[in-house]
């Protein structure tokens, strides 16, 4: 009898368990050398493959849609996370939540059920979004139009109101992060992108964001609805974040795609840091910027997920 793919990778995980050895947690970095046209433009009809690429090896399924069921289920309200704090240059590219959506509609979510959401209405539309609130159709807004809890919500260092679109809204979140350089927390991304979720991020800052991201993202309603990450690497950026600094850019021209922010992160950091070094920057702890945050939220403590290289499968498709 031949052995499908989910039954092969429930039987390696099972075995790993009673070898007594901690389950890795997956990475995939899909990328497409050819993902722009002649004019430096980002292929929308390539970048839906790049993604159905990138969902299917992650699941090891045939299909996107099948992918997409293992995330969502239909009925719930799907909000994407977006980062669009600089603008066109660098935030979540509008063509990858448009190809998000579509797929998300192929698995049985409705239009009426996803919502593109991030801190300001402002953001979105200045990084190219088109800011709508039709109740039939895909709704996006920032967290401006719905505000925050009355209450605080509390862990370690952090309190915060949460975004209503986030408490009330969304049953499940996919987070859309940009692979880039942060100048006070070293790098933004899976972790560090939640702060869009909150009231006062402007007092997460100092140390590095040590241990404040971690506590922002262990907040029961972050923890519990946040189901993927999918960073958009299509423009990569080295130095210089959050802000748009084009000339530290490069096109990564991929897609990173995890369960675990925790690894997502510390492999983003990792290809940050390559770039760096490439051209002769210095690593971020030696220009005082260290994530330090990453360690921390893999802490025990914390649990939100490894950073330990042997522990994490980098898979690259």
């Amino acid at each position: 009898m031949r052995t499908s793919r989910r039954e092969l990778l429930a039987s390696c995980l099972a075995s790993a368990t009673l070898a007594g050895q901690a389950p890795t947690s997956r990475v995939v970095i899909a990328r497409d050398a050819s993902l722009r046209g002649k004019g430096g433009g980002v292929d929308p009809a390539r970048l839906l493959r790049l993604l159905d690429r990138a969902m299917q090896s992650f699941f090891g399924v045939d299909s996107p849609a099948e992918a997409w069921r293992k995330v969502v289920r239909p009925g719930e309200v799907v909000g994407l996370k977006v980062n669009c704090l600089a603008g066109k240059g660098i935030s979540t590219r509008v063509a990858l939540v448009e190809a998000i959506s579509e797929r998300l509609r192929q698995a049985g979510v409705p239009a009426r059920n996803i919502v593109i959401w991030d801190r300001l209405n402002d953001d979105l539309e200045s990084a190219g979004f088109r800011v709508s609130e039709q109740p039939e159709r895909i709704r996006t807004i920032g967290n401006d139009v719905l505000g925050y809890e009355q209450e605080l919500s509390i862990y370690g260092s952090a309190g915060s109101l949460l975004a209503q679109t986030l408490t009330r809204v969304c049953d499940a979140v996919i987070n859309l992060p940009v692979l880039k350089d942060h100048g006070i927390v070293g790098v933004t991304m899976a972790l560090k992108n939640l702060f869009g979720a909150i009231h006062n991020p402007n007092k997460y800052h100092m140390n590095a964001g040590d241990p404040y991201v971690a506590d922002v993202n262990m907040l029961p309603q972050i923890r519990n609805k946040v189901r993927l990450t999918i960073c958009d690497g299509t423009t990569a950026q080295y130095e210089g974040g959050p802000s748009y600094m084009p000339q530290w850019t490069w096109p990564f021209n991929g897609l990173l795609v995890a369960r675990d922010p925790v690894a997502l992160d510390y492999t983003g950091w990792r290809i940050i840091e390559r770039k760096r070094a490439e051209m002769g920057m210095k690593r971020l702890k030696l220009a005082g910027r260290e994530p330090a945050y990453i360690a921390t939220a893999a802490g025990l403590r914390y649990g939100l997920g490894t950073n330990d290289p042997k522990l994490i499968e980098r898979v690259e498709v």
